[in-house]
């Protein structure tokens, strides 16, 4: 369990910045302490922001041509997800994170130290600055990661090719990964936070924004609201590069931004299929 620093119950001054953040805070260590101080609450944070960030689009994907408004947005028109296909994505995670992740979190707990959380809160700009160096961080380390495991062969085959298991992604499989990826990817997301010296309430969000970003660049609809769209200058590569590494494996590695891509000469555009009848 995490050690909170003692302080007193009234709020200390604070500066203007951390106003809209300080009382929420107060308000988790004071009402919720058991909850976030657990090693568990990591885990149970971001699988559960997978399950429901992916419910809306399996809803869609269900629906397919009975939604034209959305379905016209469709990347791979001719390649539908059945139920049976989301099924398995979605039990592959669930199985993998009872038998593998909280293992790992239960051995953690008896051989790492226990984080304290501060009793201040972090400032709208703290949040924003060193999220973005968490989120920056790990796309550069699974573009490296990724683009080792294309090039070698028994690397591909044993660890990375189950998530390519179909040409056409969509939301529920995003975390149809690998035992060994998933391990990777977790200690990445859980150790590049404490190496930045992130606040928990900066990792608890980038936490989530993460898992909505990896939702997003496995729905399969370049919807035009999506953060690829809304964010200038195509610094975010979001679902249609996504769906294009899947359709051609040598491009488009990095997991959210552009720019490694564009650097190695990776990036490739998205070819938008159109319905066989």
């Amino acid at each position: 369990m995490m050690n909170i620093t003692e302080f007193p119950l009234q709020l200390l001054p604070s500066r203007a910045s951390d106003r809209l953040l300080q009382p929420l805070w107060d308000y988790l260590l004071f009402h919720h302490r058991p909850l976030i101080s657990s090693p568990f609450f990591p885990v149970l944070l971001a699988f559960s922001s997978y399950f429901f960030f992916s419910i809306p689009f399996a809803v869609l994907d269900l629906l397919g041509e009975k939604v034209p408004f959305f379905y016209q947005y469709k990347i791979q028109p001719d390649k539908q997800p059945t139920l049976r296909m989301m099924a398995k994505s979605f039990f592959t995670a669930l199985y993998n994170h009872i038998f593998f992740v909280l293992p790992t979190v239960i051995i953690g707990m008896f051989i790492l130290p226990a984080p304290t959380l501060p009793p201040e809160a972090p400032t709208l700009y703290e949040v924003f600055v060193d999220g973005l160096g968490a989120l920056l961080l790990f796309d550069t380390q699974y573009f490296i990661w990724h683009f080792i495991h294309h090039k070698h062969p028994q690397l591909y085959r044993w660890i990375h090719a189950i998530h390519h298991e179909y040409l056409a992604p969509f939301s529920w499989s995003t975390e149809q990964l690998s035992i060994p990826e998933l391990m990777t990817v977790g200690l990445w997301s859980n150790q590049d936070p404490i190496l930045l010296k992130c606040h928990p309430l900066t990792t608890w969000s980038m936490t989530v924004f993460s898992i909505w970003m990896s939702v997003e660049d496995h729905i399969g609809y370049d919807l035009p609201w999506t953060l690829n769209h809304l964010v200038p200058f195509g610094l975010l590569g979001g679902a249609p590069a996504h769906d294009m590494h899947h359709q051609k494996p040598s491009s488009n590695y990095a997991p959210f931004f552009s720019h490694w891509d564009i650097i190695f000469g990776t990036a490739a555009p998205l070819k938008k299929k159109t319905k066989r009848r």
